[in-house]
């Protein structure tokens, strides 16, 4: 395997390796489990509800992407109940499910042979929380050792390491809405350097006070009260975001291996690429960018893009802007548009792993989920969005759009498998 840089791009391109996605897991809004939540999402059922996990009757936004019926004993160890967040245990049931769907067993690799790498942007906010006050009202003795790694953004990957004996080349990744993507692209260097198989993907849950109130602080969310009014990206109408929890793990091998042990192919990674946007008022976005590197490291065109899942963030400027991005890299209306996250909220760090996840499965399907039908498209807002209903299309690549919050760009560009 070679890796030789390009002069125009400054990418490094690698030679002899592709990236395969094998297996899949979700825990999201609208279903437990992948086949669940493709369902769910084909049929275009909002998922959107007033929020249930706490009392949210003094907050200004009540509104949420929850993960309803999931019974945390069903999926998690019973040792490992007192020392996990919520989060953790939404991850380690679709590292579960991913595992198994790709038919992989990592104790029957060579030690070392398979890594994880996740994103998480906020931590275990309901377990600090808990652990908080604990402290406050009972005392320091009351605070339990598991506090001290709990909370922490690298759990999801730790446990899901401990539990399927994942002992190589790992890591976590920390950019918000962009970090599923940025989290599958780090995976696909892990690849590169010779692991042979990586779990990676994004998962974020903070719907408690805590993490409600930070989530409030950051700004952008939606305080209508109506579940189909509240997020509407590229609407006129559009008032910011809902705000979920729950994303989605993927096995990533390299293809010929995976072929080679019989493996079935979802799809393969062909590009990757992450930008940072300037200080404000210094320069422009950076998503087109990053759309144009991710382009450039597939060795693609536009034209050769047949679906854009948007970042669709509710936000009128920020809708805009990448809409106005689109328009330039594929000519305005010039490509179908997606944003099936307006059924669900957005879900942090999970947001872009399930995007991915949709992807995917649409590429297999050969169809293109929907936007929830409430958009109506704004008129400065070019883009041809999928409303209503799934459109049957000939897909053979989709690109995947993230923004995180702070100035964090991510592209992925996944090929169908056929």
């Amino acid at each position: 395997m070679t890796a030789v840089a390009t002069e125009h791009t400054g990418l490094i391109e690698w030679h002899g390796m592709t990236a395969a996605v094998t297996g899949l897991g979700v825990v999201a809004p609208g279903g437990i489990g992948a086949r669940a939540w493709w369902d769910a999402t084909l049929r275009g059922e909002l998922a959107i509800a007033p929020v249930t996990r706490f009392d949210a009757s003094g907050y200004p936004a009540r509104l949420a992407g929850e993960v309803t019926g999931f019974v945390d004993e069903d999926h998690v160890p019973a040792k490992l109940l007192p020392q996990t967040d919520r989060v953790t245990r939404l991850s380690l049931a679709a590292g579960t499910e991913a595992l198994h769907d790709a038919g992989l067993d990592p104790h029957g690799l060579p030690d070392y042979a398979m890594g994880v790498v996740t994103a998480n942007a906020m931590g275990g906010f309901e377990f600090g929380q808990r652990e908080l006050q604990a402290l406050w009202s009972k005392g320091r003795r009351h605070v339990g050792a598991y506090q001290s790694f709990a909370w922490f953004y690298a759990a999801n990957s730790g446990q899901l390491s401990i539990q399927h004996g994942l002992r190589g080349p790992s890591g976590v990744v920390v950019s918000e809405q962009a970090g599923g993507l940025d989290a599958v692209a780090q995976a696909r260097r892990r690849l590169r350097g010779g692991v042979r198989a990586v779990l990676t993907g994004g998962f974020d849950s903070a719907l408690c006070p805590w993490g409600w109130t930070a989530q409030l602080a950051a700004g952008g969310m939606s305080e209508r009260a109506d579940a189909h009014r509240a997020y509407l990206p590229f609407d006129a109408d559009a008032s910011g975001h809902v705000a979920g929890e729950g994303g989605a793990l993927l096995v990533l091998e390299d293809a010929d291996a995976a072929r080679a042990r019989g493996a079935a192919v979802l799809g393969t990674v062909e590009g990757c690429a992450a930008t940072f946007d300037p200080a404000p008022g210094t320069g422009a976005p950076r998503l087109l960018a990053a759309a144009r590197l991710a382009l450039a490291d597939a060795r693609i065109e536009p034209a050769d893009v047949d679906v854009v899942f948007a970042d669709a963030a509710g936000d009128r400027d920020a809708d805009r802007a990448e809409a106005t991005a689109l328009a330039e890299l594929f000519g305005p209306y010039g490509v179908a548009v997606t944003a099936p996250k307006s059924l669900t909220g957005r879900l942090g760090s999970g947001g872009s792993a399930l995007d991915l996840a949709a992807a995917l499965c649409a590429l297999r399907d050969q169809v293109v989920p929907p936007t929830t039908g409430a958009v109506r498209v704004a008129d400065d807002c070019p883009v041809d969005l999928v409303t209503g209903a799934p459109r049957p299309a000939r897909l053979r690549h989709a690109l995947v759009l993230a923004r995180g919050r702070g100035g964090f760009n991510a592209a992925t560009v996944v090929r169908a498998a056929h």
